[in-house]
């Protein structure tokens, strides 16, 4: 079970990795069309489509590596009253209401996927892009989380079985940088 967790955590920071160079890519690309725009008085005409696209991959791909270093937003006005083992079952179920919740968003974003496949569908801009090829990210991404959601979930079993000896887990910070 720990190598399952390891292994996730590894394709976690891996996805985040990846979106952290879809944010340079895109701010590249972004700043290549100021200078064109400027110095040149030309366009790549690429730019607003194409940073688009690594958006939603970079958000989708940056999701689960989010959710291994705790960066996500919570709700945690419950997990101040609750302490001791008690928090722990409570995140056991906050963490399976992720998986079903993320499973979902996998099976939905895969089968707009596997639509753009099917149909060859483009991008009705200059550059015509074949759209499977960025909308592959989606259910990557989500599938991704999933597997995140399952090794939390796990980490947190780990955790009541005094048996998370070698895992990497995060604290979630209560002072919010004050």
């Amino acid at each position: 079970m720990k190598f399952f967790i390891r292994t996730i955590d590894r394709l976690s920071g891996f996805c985040g990795a990846l979106a952290g160079i879809m944010l340079c890519a895109g701010l590249a690309l972004t700043a290549v069309e100021i200078v064109l725009r400027s110095a040149f008085d030309s366009t790549l005409f690429i730019t607003d489509e194409y940073s688009g696209y690594m958006m939603c991959g970079l958000t989708f791909c940056g999701l689960s590596y989010t959710l291994r270093e705790k960066g996500h937003i919570r709700m945690t006005f419950i997990h101040k009253v609750v302490t001791g083992r008690r928090r722990e079952y409570l995140d056991l179920i906050c963490y399976g209401v992720g998986i079903l919740l993320c499973a979902a968003l996998t099976c939905f974003t895969w089968a707009f996927f596997r639509d753009s496949i099917a149909t060859g569908s483009q991008s009705m801009q200059i550059s015509e892009t074949y759209l499977a090829i960025p909308q592959f990210f989606m259910p990557f991404g989500a599938l991704v989380m999933t597997l995140q959601f399952l090794a939390e979930f796990l980490k947190i079993i780990l955790v009541i079985k005094d048996d998370a000896a070698g895992l990497t887990i995060h604290e979630e910070i209560t002072d919010l940088g004050r």
